[in-house]
């Protein structure tokens, strides 16, 4: 699930670009970096699939790129992403290999002034005077 979340941008970035010839399409020097990637994905992906695996791609990416609501093609791709690591586990290596190394775990909160509060996860947070806290 955090691999095809990691790749989702990429991937629907690419599609928007270049739709189905995202498949076929030669890497100009010019071309973003996040659509580049989406595009090393998707042909991954593509190189791994046999021809109905193929068929089904070619479909999936010509129906995300001509989708106005990218939210939709999003979780559609993202779908297509997840049936193909599920179908090869192999797959799910040479992804991760693609992708920049995360910085998951990483956080760093800061606050600074008077009465400031900062905070990864916060429930109820009372600032200033004359305020009592909620009773539960």
């Amino acid at each position: 699930m955090q691999l095809v979340e990691q790749t989702g941008p990429a991937v629907t970035a690419a599609v928007g670009a270049y739709g189905v010839a995202v498949l076929t399409r030669a890497q100009d020097a010019a071309v973003e970096a996040t659509v580049g990637l989406g595009q090393r994905i998707l042909q991954l992906v593509w190189r791994r699939r046999d021809e109905a695996g193929r068929t089904e791609l070619e479909r999936v990416l010509g129906e995300a790129a001509d989708e106005q609501d990218e939210a939709y093609s999003m979780a559609v791709l993202g779908r297509l992403l997840r049936r193909a690591l599920q179908d090869d586990p192999g797959l799910r290596e040479e992804l991760s290999a693609l992708l920049p190394v995360s910085t998951a775990g990483a956080v760093t909160i800061t606050a600074s002034g008077e009465r400031s509060i900062a905070a990864q996860h916060i429930g109820t947070a009372i600032t200033g005077d004359g305020h009592t806290p909620p009773r539960s």
